[in-house]
This record gives structure tokens, sequence and C-alpha cells, in this order.
């Protein structure tokens, strides 16, 4: 094979290692959690921000989270189905829905597993800073060469349309 050609062949291999880990990732937690990683994510940051917060509202989950109010919202829907997460009027103003986790959650809580992305900041950030730009810099170039750079992705590591659309994976 052209040796050109084989560094291409070892990049996209790569790339498929890495969405290859985060789905088995992904479907690990729905089994061993019954909860997305999107909705472990969302149940984590209201818990945290609970213990600094007196309120916490769907827009405070969703900048904590880097995800927009909509998305943090269906994601919600399902955590309150499950009842780990309570919606409530609690505020002076009456229009403002506060999140709060049931007796449940907070149990879930106490107890969930550690997200794909927060072990890969931990040992991304061990590495030299230098190692951690050029790391970005390649990145953000096989996006570019791969039309990817348009599309909106938060900083959670999870089949995106899970993400979007709140779906759990197949299988």
């Amino acid at each position: 094979m052209d040796p050109e050609k084989e560094i291409a062949h070892e990049v996209l291999r790569s790339i498929r290692q890495i969405v290859r880990r985060i789905s088995e990732y992904s479907r690990q937690m729905l089994r061993e959690s019954g909860l997305t990683v999107p909705q472990l994510v969302c149940l984590k940051a209201i818990g945290e921000l609970e213990e600094e917060q007196d309120e916490v509202s769907v827009v405070m989950v969703g900048r904590q989270v880097h995800l927009s109010s909509p998305t943090v919202s269906r994601i919600v829907d399902r955590l309150v189905q499950k009842g780990l997460v309570a919606r409530e009027r609690r505020s002076k103003d009456r229009r403002k829905v506060c999140l709060s986790l049931t007796p449940r959650g907070r149990e879930r809580y106490r107890t969930l597993p550690t997200a794909l992305q927060e072990q890969f900041v931990d040992r991304l950030m061990s590495l030299e800073e230098s190692d951690r730009l050029a790391l970005l810099v390649a990145l953000q170039r096989i996006a570019e060469l791969m039309d990817a750079t348009g599309l909106d992705a938060a900083p959670i590591l999870t089949p995106g349309e899970q993400v979007a659309e709140n779906r759990e994976p197949e299988g």
C-alpha cells in the first residue's frame, strides 16, 4: 500500500477507535445505571449545583454541561419520569421552575460513575500544555478535513444523536 495512504488509514482507524469507545461507554452506562450519558451528566450537574445554590434552573444546568436549555429540558423530563429529579415552583417568581434531586436521585448522585469525558480531561491535563495545544490543533484540522466544523457539539462524550434527541442507544 502507498505509505501516504497508510497514514490516512491509521488516522481513520484512530478516529474509529475513539467513536467505538464512546459508543461502548454509552451502552455500558445505560446497562449499569439505566441512564444515558447526557442524563448522568445532567443529574451530576443538578447535584453539584444544589450543593452551591439555593435554586437550580434548567438554564444553570445547561451552562454547566454546555447544552442548550431546550436540550437540557428534554433530558430533565426523562430524569423526572425516572423519579430522580423534581420540578417545582418555589421561588418568589412563580414563573421560574426549580430543579432538585429526589431522595432516589440524591442516592444515585452519590454513586455516579466517573464520566468518560472527566477521565479524558484528567488525563489530558496531565500532559504538557504544548502537547495539549498540539492535540487541539490536530483535532481541529481533522474536523475541518471531515467538514465537521459547523456542527454543534457539546463536550460530552456520547453518540451525538443521544444528546441531540435524548434517545437511548440501540442495542
